[in-house]
């Protein structure tokens, strides 16, 4: 029987339409292949013309591998301000470090950051806990090079969407539980945090949207294989599985109303707040997953983008006290 949900905003459910074939629903094991060929914007287009300038660099990943980051500054970039380190999105099974990087370009520009983001290695070839440990060593990495790439290392900043949340998330509690580096923040946007995938908005959104629950099963399954949904799953693979949210520093976590990850996201906040922490949580009505970037333009889209930049801004007048 098919549960009943929240609809969509009209405005976004327009767009769901221009999406065809390329929003990953319904998306099992063989189809990946595909998605992960759809072409997306190069950080050269998606810079334009601004004056941001772009390094590459090669660091140590997890278990003596080698892993890309990509450093992003202002041309003009002298005085060291806030660091700003970025896990792309896909599911934990497809996109690279340029994907969706719209954001960390904007604020490059906007408030003079320095951003970094990090090619982490992808399931099902490099399950758990290759992806969660890559973004760790590449956090390790960022902190260690602060003065190098002339940022303030007590204003670093971690920035995840989707799968890219779920790995934010995962990091963040192995930064505190292995006493560093240290965060100023931790920025969540529609998080893939749990593997079980049992919410009631889990089961509300199948055959729909952008990212169902038939697309989440199939890349929870390729990211932990036959421990998905077991008692064997660490909170640093899926962070809805921790006991103990305490000593995450403040952060920032949104959510679609039509989306699988609504229930998980609201769940983790609230457990948060119950540990003692600091997060501010916005759940956007009708939308589905991803919206502020497939639909920027949209009035939901424009209220989003708006909210993260006061936490933003927020966040770092606080930092500057």
């Amino acid at each position: 029987m098919e549960l009943p949900r929240p609809p969509y905003d009209p405005e976004l459910a327009a767009v769901l339409p221009t999406l065809d074939g390329r929003a990953p629903v319904g998306m099992t094991a063989d189809q990946l292949p595909y998605y992960r060929s759809l072409p997306f914007p190069s950080i050269e287009e998606q810079i334009g013309d601004r004056p941001v300038r772009c390094a590459h660099h090669t660091i140590p990943g997890y278990d003596g591998a080698q892993i890309e980051v990509t450093v992003l500054s202002r041309v003009d970039h002298e005085t060291p301000g806030p660091g700003i380190y970025h896990l792309h999105g896909g599911g934990m099974v497809m996109g690279d470090r340029f994907a969706a990087a719209a954001p960390l370009i904007e604020w490059v520009f906007k408030y003079d950051a320095v951003a970094v983001t990090v090619e982490y290695r992808l399931a099902p070839e490099h399950p758990d806990p290759v992806p969660v440990e890559d973004c760790y060593a590449g956090l390790r990495w960022t902190a260690a090079n602060a003065d190098a790439l002339q940022f303030d290392p007590t204003r670093l900043l971690m920035f995840g969407g989707s799968g890219g949340g779920g790995l934010a998330a995962g990091t963040a509690l192995l930064t505190r539980d292995r006493g560093g580096p240290a965060l100023l923040g931790l920025l969540l946007q529609c998080p893939m945090i749990d593997d079980r995938n049992e919410t009631v908005s889990s089961r509300q959104y199948d055959g729909t949207g952008v990212w169902d629950r038939t697309s989440n099963l199939t890349a929870w399954t390729a990211v932990l294989g036959t421990r998905q949904g077991t008692a064997a799953v660490s909170p640093y693979a899926a962070a809805a599985r921790a006991t103990d949210l305490s000593g995450l520093p403040p952060t920032f976590i949104d959510v679609g109303e039509a989306e699988v990850f609504r229930d998980e996201d609201v769940a983790f906040a609230s457990a948060i707040w119950a540990a003692g922490g600091n997060a501010e949580l916005h759940v956007w009505s009708g939308a589905f997953h991803g919206f502020y970037d497939l639909a920027p333009d949209s009035s939901a889209g424009a209220a989003c983008v708006a909210a993260r930049e006061s936490w933003l801004e927020r966040l770092f007048a606080r930092a500057r006290r």
